[in-house]
C-alpha cells in the first residue's frame, strides 16, 4: 500500500485514489520569465519520482503541469508588476516570447534530468475565458468583490481560510501595520482578476473591463478543466502553501462547495551553503552551469537523492562533487554485474546457456528481499534514500548478472540511465608504454585529491610524449596515441 504524507492532515496516509488505479493529478508550474535554477528543479524531481512510483505500482495517471505565462506579479500576492512584462520590456520582446523560449529551456532541462513531462501541458493564457468563468462565478456566489484595482476574493467568507498553512486571520488582522490597498475588506485579500493599464501588454476583455488574470486563479480553473471538480493529488513547493495553495483552495472549494484536493504534498527547499536560494540573491544555478563546471545532470539528480523530499537539502559543490564519485562507482560497479550475463551458445538448434561466473548460493533469495527492501522503501513516502541504500547493498555482491537487471528494475523509479554504463578503454595495456601509464595514474590521484594544477601539468607531460588522455565515465580515463 502507497503511503503519502499529506499536508493538510499533516500525517502520512495510505493513498486510495477516487477510482481505483486512476489517478488525477495537478503540479504548480514554472512562472516562464527567467531560467528555473537548481532549487525549482528539485521539486520537479521529486513530482517525477511520484509519478514514476505510481506507475510503478500500476496506476493510470492523468498530470496536468501549468505553465505560467502571465499573472504572476513580483510579489507573489498583489504586489508589483507581472514577471512576464518586466522580462519582455528588459529583453524588447514580446511576453509571448519570453514564454517560448524559457519553456523550450525549461522543457529541455527537465528532459536531461530525466523528469518525464506529464500529460497535459497548460499555458495559461491559452485559458484565459475558463478564468474569467471561474471568476464571475465566485462573484455570483458573493465571494468576490470589485475594487478600483481588480476583482477580489473575500476571504472573511470561507470559513476554512488557512487549514493547509495554519494561519491565524484574526492574529494577521490585529498585527497588520500596513493597509496594502484601501479598496480591500482585509488585507489578506487576493486577486482574482486585475484591472490593467491601458499601456499594459498583457490584457483581456472581462466583465470588470480589461485586466489579466490573478496568479491563484490560473491553477484553479486549469485543473478543473482537465482533472474535474475533485482530483486526487496536488503538488509543489513548500513556497507555495501559505499563499498560493491556501488560495487555490479558498477560491476552489467555495465555487465547488466541497473538497476539491484529497492529497497535498509538497517538496522542501534546497539551501546553498546553507543559507536561502533566490534569484534576487544572486546566488542560484541552472543546469548550465552545472554542466560547464563539469557535472552531469544525472549528478545532480543523484545528489537529489541523498535526502528525503520532505527534508532540506543544502547544495554545495562539495556535496555534488560526492554525489558524482557516488554515481560513477554505481555504474562501475554495475558493468561488473552486467559483465557478468551468461554465454548462449547453440548446440545444433538448441541454446546452452553458459554462466562466466558461477551463481552464488541463495542469491536468488536475496533478490527477493532486496526487491522487498526496495518496495518497501518507495512506498513510504517515497523514501528514495532509503532505496538507493538498498540498491548499494545489492551491488556489493558477487558480479551476477541477475543484480543487473534488478537495478534495472530499480531504475524505473531512479530514473539514472543505469543501462548506460561506462565502457572499457579501447587500447590494449601493452599498446601503452609504462612510463605514460605511470603518467597517467598519477594524474588519476592528483584528480581524486583535487590537486587540479598537478593533474593539468602531468596531463601536459603525456601529450608533450605524443599520447591524449580522456576522461571517462566512472573515474577513468583512456590514453590514445597522437
Amino acid at each position: 500500500m502507497l503511503k503519502l504524507y499529506n499536508t493538510l492532515s499533516r500525517t502520512k496516509e495510505d493513498f486510495v485514489p477516487l477510482v481505483k488505479k486512476n489517478v488525477k493529478m495537478y503540479t504548480c508550474g514554472p512562472t516562464v520569465y527567467n531560467y528555473a535554477h537548481i532549487g525549482n528543479l528539485r521539486t520537479y524531481v521529486f513530482m517525477d519520482i511520484l509519478r514514476r512510483v505510481l506507475k510503478y505500482g500500476k496506476y493510470n495517471i492523468t498530470g496536468v503541469l501549468n505553465i505560467t505565462d502571465v499573472g504572476h506579479l513580483v510579489s507573489d500576492a498583489d504586489d508589483g508588476e507581472d514577471k512576464m512584462a518586466i522580462t519582455a520590456r528588459k529583453q524588447n520582446k514580446s511576453p509571448y516570447e519570453i514564454a517560448a523560449y524559457y519553456t523550450d529551456v525549461f522543457l529541455k532541462d527537465t528532459a536531461a534530468l530525466n523528469i518525464g513531462k506529464p500529460e497535459i501541458l497548460a499555458y495559461a493564457t491559452e485559458h484565459i475565458a475558463e478564468m474569467i468563468e471561474y471568476c464571475k462565478d465566485l462573484e455570483e456566489k458573493g465571494y468576490a468583490y470589485e475594487t478600483a484595482d481588480g476583482l477580489y476574493f473575500d476571504i472573511q467568507k470561507f470559513e476554512n481560510y488557512g487549514k493547509l498553512s495554519g494561519i491565524d486571520l484574526d492574529e494577521q488582522q490585529a498585527g497588520a501595520r500596513v493597509k496594502v490597498n484601501d479598496g480591500k475588506r482585509h488585507h489578506a485579500d487576493f486577486a482574482i482578476w486585475k484591472k490593467a493599464e491601458p499601456n499594459h501588454i498583457m490584457q483581456w476583455d472581462s466583465p470588470w473591463g480589461r485586466g489579466y488574470p490573478g496568479w491563484h486563479i490560473e491553477c484553479s480553473a486549469m485543473s478543473r478543466k482537465y482533472l474535474g471538480t475533485t482530483m486526487d493529488i496536488h503538488t509543489g513547493g513548500v513556497d507555495h502553501i501559505p499563499i498560493h495553495h491556501e488560495n487555490e483552495i479558498a477560491q476552489a472549494e467555495a465555487r465547488e462547495a466541497c473538497k476539491t484536493v484529497n492529497y497535498w504534498l509538497h517538496g522542501e527547499f534546497m539551501l546553498v551553503d546553507g543559507g536561502k536560494m533566490s534569484k534576487s540573491l544572486g546566488n542560484t544555478y541552472t543546469v548550465t552551469n552545472l554542466i560547464e563546471r563539469g557535472y552531469s545532470p544525472l549528478d545532480f539528480r543523484y545528489f537529489c537523492f541523498s535526502a528525503h523530499y520532505r527534508k532540506r537539502l543544502n547544495f554545495t559543490f562539495e556535496g555534488l562533487d560526492a554525489a558524482k564519485t557516488a554515481y560513477g562507482r554505481l555504474l562501475v560497479a554495475l558493468a561488473k554485474h552486467k559483465a557478468a550475463a551468461p554465454t548462449i551458445v547453440m548446440i545444433g538448434s538448441l541454446p546452452l546457456v553458459i554462466d562466466k561466473v558461477k551463481k552464488e548460493k541463495g542469491i536468488n533469495k536475496k533478490i527477493k528481499e532486496y526487491q522487498k527492501q526496495f518496495d518497501e522503501a518507495i512506498f513510504d513516502d517515497l523514501n528514495i534514500p532509503l532505496a538507493l541504500g538498498v540498491l548499494w547493498t545489492a551491488v556489493k555482491e558477487e558480479p551476477n548478472y541477475d543484480i543487473y537487471k534488478l537495478a534495472l528494475k530499480f531504475d524505473k523509479i531512479l530514473g539514472l540511465n543505469l543501462n548506460k554504463l561506462p565502457k572499457e578503454p579501447k587500447q590494449k595495456k601493452s599498446s601503452i608504454p609504462a612510463k605514460i601509464t605511470t603518467l597517467a595514474e598519477k594524474r588519476k590521484t592528483a584528480k581524486a585529491n583535487k590537486d587540479y594544477a598537478l593533474a593539468d601539468t602531468l596531463r601536459k607531460e603525456i601529450e608533450s610524449l605524443g599520447y591524449t588522455i580522456t576522461d571517462i565515465s566512472g573515474g577513468g580515463y583512456e590514453l590514445i596515441k597522437n
